[in-house]
């Protein structure tokens, strides 16, 4: 593949971009030590649950968000479909896990599987820029086509309700704590696993965790 610079959006100067990059780099590493190591199993590693408002959806797809373009995103639009969502930021030292959803989501998209990219600003800062500036970082620096939500709060009581909903089903160790957490949602809608940032979404734990929840088998021979 033929190496290309990133191109960095009007809120990311150039000049000042490499230092950026690696300063995120070293508070996501120092952030990681934190987090808990490989995957967790709704079923069957959870805490127990925090108490989910009465009024809550009983799945995912009674939730939804706002299209990075604008537009309504009902989680319900992929039912029947395997869902894995990812909290995303432009400057973080797990910024290239982008190139890995997007290798994800071409080996799976036609299986089932919808990747889905929740641009937040919660951990350390990391993405500050504005809709129509990280919509064009990922297309440009890492070819992202799959779908993205506009920029929301993944952690505390201004969190999205999808994510609000996800720790109350999941318990609070199962909730994100920096950039890159994923959540894999099943075709009906229920949470089936998590797993914590440092977890390339290209590794056996993820990708075995998706092939169990696709609704379509692979191909013979493949």
């Amino acid at each position: 593949m033929t190496a290309r610079a990133l191109l960095i959006p009007v809120t990311y100067p150039v000049t000042s971009f490499a230092a950026t990059l690696v300063a995120g780099l070293v508070v996501s590493l120092v952030a990681s030590l934190a987090l808990p190591v490989g995957a967790a199993w709704a079923q069957s590693t959870a805490t127990a649950p925090a108490t989910a408002p009465t009024t809550s959806p009983a799945t995912a797809h009674g939730f939804a968000f706002t299209s990075i373009t604008g537009a309504p995103l009902p989680l319900d639009s992929f039912e029947g479909r395997a869902i894995l969502v990812v909290n995303t930021a432009s400057r973080c030292g797990y910024t290239p896990q982008y190139a890995d959803l997007q290798a994800v989501w071409e080996r799976y998209r036609e299986r089932g599987l919808v990747v889905l990219g929740v641009p937040s600003n919660d951990f350390g800062g990391q993405e500050p820029g504005s809709e129509a500036e990280i919509k064009q970082f990922c297309e440009v620096n890492f070819d992202v086509d799959f779908p993205m939500t506009a920029k929301v709060k993944v952690r505390g009581e201004d969190a999205h309700p999808f994510y609000r909903w996800a720790a109350a089903d999941l318990g609070a160790d199962a909730a994100p704590r920096w950039n890159f957490h994923k959540y894999l949602v099943a075709p009906d809608g229920r949470l089936v696993a998590w797993f914590p940032t440092p977890t390339s979404p290209t590794s056996a734990e993820v990708t075995r965790a998706i092939e169990s929840h696709l609704p379509e088998p692979a191909a013979s021979g493949s």
